[in-house]
């Protein structure tokens, strides 16, 4: 049994490529599904529509004594036209200066509408080069967002729970933030959670939703839901083209409408970016705890240590540390993600750490009182990890900055 599970820890399959072939599983399974669900509500729609178009085809084809061949040949030069952006209404020039900004930032933000593609050999090849550059450096931007809104919303939740301690009479009045915070017992080792970071991320993207959807019910004529059926898909960079705003010739007070219109997509797409990270960590949390239930349970000893070492995250329903003969002291201890990095901003459940033994509650609560109060992050006690041992992307920023509530941020 023994042999066997040192065979397991060295096959390549270790927790991070488990993660990853299971979260893969998922997604398909997921796929699936929805392709199932849809499939089942939307085919009969699709059928009765097409049933109903070559009835009225039929019938405009014997009425008008107009062949079926020429009247599709008719019917595909006005798709043709539908495609270049003609319609029989007056519509916007799709392709002055404000069409082709609005346009552009669609390109950049990966919306994609496809009300408006380029049309000339050189206006594509433009495109790729343009959007090469102008997506990457969109998506910087939103990662830059993401950082300093979870370091705002740590910054004000950390405030009102000082304020809370307050007015219990926990904390003195004269408290001040800073390296003396380690003196307090109920500010060691606080941070705030990502659920409430996801809640309050949550209830500011329906509102700024309704707000938006308010909005183009008014202007453009559509029923709320489809307003909010827009909102999410623009927001989430969807952008099927079904419904598109601004594409009218003229409106009441135009130019404020069309500021609103971009206020209200850069801030929606923030958001929902933002969110999507947030709720992509409770996932991988999720699927840390899925492994924890296949994990090796051949060997005793190995089975006494996982039980022995608690994880660390809050928000994990409990997950074991992956270490190769590392003791653990009072100066750091290694993560099954990061392996190596010290506490970098997640969560600590503190039911968790009163169920843990003396050592760990000390050693954890030493960590959090360097981690939460100013004392620096960077250090590390594994020299051999490289430049990627804390991920990289918008992941990489939740992990390392999701509860840090420092001075600096």
């Amino acid at each position: 049994a023994a042999g066997s599970c040192r065979r397991r820890r060295l096959a390549p399959l270790n927790e991070d490529n488990g993660r990853f072939l299971l979260l893969a599983a998922l997604i398909a399974a997921y796929l699936s599904a929805g392709a199932t669900v849809f499939s089942a509500l939307e085919s009969p729609s699709e059928a009765a529509a097409q049933l109903r178009w070559n009835r009225t085809l039929h019938n405009f084809s014997r009425i008008f004594n107009i062949s079926l061949p020429e009247l599709r040949a008719f019917l595909r030069s006005y798709e043709a036209a539908m495609a270049a952006g003609i319609r029989v209404d007056a519509l916007r020039p799709r392709w002055d200066f404000p069409g082709a900004f609005y346009f552009v930032g669609t390109v950049v933000s990966t919306i994609g509408f496809g009300m408006t593609t380029p049309a000339t050999v050189a206006g594509k090849v433009f495109l790729i080069v343009y959007g090469l550059f102008g997506c990457a450096g969109t998506i910087l931007f939103f990662n830059l967002f993401l950082e300093r809104i979870i370091s705002l919303l740590a910054f004000i939740m950390k405030a009102c729970y000082e304020r809370q301690l307050r007015r219990s009479g926990l904390l003195p009045p004269n408290f001040r933030r800073g390296p003396a915070v380690s003196g307090v017992g109920r500010l060691v080792g606080w941070k705030p959670s990502v659920y409430h970071v996801m809640l309050i991320l949550g209830i500011f993207a329906i509102t700024l939703s309704c707000c938006a959807s308010a909005m183009y019910t008014a202007v453009e004529g559509w029923n709320y839901i489809d307003s909010l059926y827009y909102c999410f898909v623009t927001f989430s960079t969807i952008g099927f083209g079904d419904l598109v705003s601004s594409q009218n010739a003229a409106y009441q007070h135009q130019g404020l409408y069309r500021f609103g219109n971009f206020v209200f997509i850069l801030m929606g797409v923030c958001c929902i970016y933002s969110l999507f990270n947030v709720i992509s960590i409770v996932i991988k949390q999720i699927l840390n705890w899925v492994l924890k239930k296949f994990e090796c349970r051949c060997c005793p000893k190995c089975h006494k240590s996982s039980t022995r070492l608690s994880r660390r995250n809050a928000i994990t329903p409990g997950a074991r540390l992956r270490r190769h003969n590392v003791a653990v002291d009072a100066d750091g201890q290694y993560d099954s993600d990061t392996e190596g990095r010290r506490l970098s901003g997640e969560m600590i459940s503190m039911r968790e750490l009163t169920a843990s033994n003396k050592v760990s509650l000390a050693i954890l609560q030493k960590q959090l009182s360097e981690t939460a109060n100013g004392y620096p992050r960077n250090v590390c006690i594994n020299t051999r990890q490289n430049g990627f041992s804390a991920g990289v992307g918008a992941l990489a920023i939740m992990n390392n900055r999701l509860a840090e509530t420092s001075d600096s941020r």
